[in-house]
């Protein structure tokens, strides 16, 4: 009976040790766990960004202007007083941006650093059948007055872009006019022809039309006429065009014109290149000059519109 005490004994405390290093194992397994979880956690916590950080960087990164120095342009808008287009010239466009009559026309896109210009049938000038929201050069503020020759010479750099712009009834996008070289005459010019206002034939237009960037001069009828003839507008007709190969469609894209004695070239996005240089370039010397850039939209149709967008503009003489 004694012997059977003694191995029932036995078997206990070997049970007893078996629990016991059973429960020693699985709190070493739970503890090892337990510690790969806190470094996944403490790994987790250490990618995370500071809220206010984050807050700030979206704040300085939301707001971009347009690099557009304006103190040197007017802008004629689709919409009239008393019948004649309304202009704003310097200094009032330099408020833009609160001016309640130019705001819906001409307007920041802040998220893309960009000045929207928008243009709809409306009122038009003396001169054309189309309205347009459209800067004008003026080298001196609040003058049209002072120009310069293509003697003189200069140069215009912008890029932007197609926003927005209707179709027609055949589906066909509008087009649009985003950038001139437009002629002027000199107050004795005109006297000497009997003209009633200063104006001359544009010699540069730039469209966009179709995805296209469409180039359009101008051509004097007669070479022969005499130096007073060719100061008529009808002394000139529509003359060499060109169209870049490049689609710029509704993407950003840059434009350069340079000007000099008989010689006009236009830059696509610095690098295709087109320049005229001809005897019609040469007799068109006689005239002054000023830059227009912006949306001259290039239709009547009730429900036409375009948006234009520029995210930069430069002028250098």
């Amino acid at each position: 009976m004694a012997g059977k005490k003694y191995t029932y004994g036995i078997l206990i405390n070997q049970l007893n040790f078996r629990l016991g290093l059973v429960f020693v194992l699985f709190t070493m397994a739970y503890s090892c766990s337990s510690d790969n979880i806190d470094v996944e956690v403490e790994e987790i916590e250490e990618e995370q960004v500071d809220p206010e950080d984050q807050v700030e960087e979206e704040e300085q990164t939301s707001f971009n202007l347009p690099e557009i120095d304006l103190n040197n342009w007017k802008v004629t808008l689709p919409i009239s007083v008393n019948g004649k287009p309304i202009e704003v010239e310097p200094p009032e466009i330099l408020n833009y941006a609160t001016n309640d009559v130019l705001k819906p026309f001409m307007f920041n896109d802040s998220i893309n650093g960009a000045l929207v210009f928008y243009a709809y049938p409306g009122a038009t000038t003396t001169n054309s059948s189309y309205s347009r929201t459209e800067l004008r050069e003026q080298m001196n503020p609040g003058s049209n007055s002072t120009n310069w020759t293509f003697g003189q010479g200069g140069s215009m750099k912008g890029t932007l872009a197609l926003a927005e712009i209707s179709k027609d009834n055949d589906g066909d996008y509008h087009r649009t006019m985003v950038m001139q070289i437009h002629g002027r005459l000199t107050n004795e010019q005109r006297d000497l022809i009997g003209e009633s206002d200063n104006n001359a034939p544009p010699m540069l237009k730039i469209y966009w039309q179709d995805g296209y960037v469409r180039v359009l001069t101008k051509a004097l009828k007669n070479l022969n006429a005499s130096d007073t003839e060719i100061l008529y507008t009808d002394a000139w007709e529509d003359g060499e065009s060109y169209t870049f190969s490049d689609k710029v469609d509704f993407d950003k894209f840059t434009i350069e014109i340079k000007v000099s004695e008989g010689k006009m070239e236009v830059i696509l996005n610095e690098s295709d290149s087109k320049t005229f240089e001809d005897i019609h370039i040469l007799k068109w010397g006689v005239f002054e000059n000023y830059f227009k850039a912006g949306n001259y939209l290039q239709t009547t149709d009730q429900e036409a519109f375009a948006k234009v967008k520029f995210y930069d503009l430069e002028v250098k003489h």
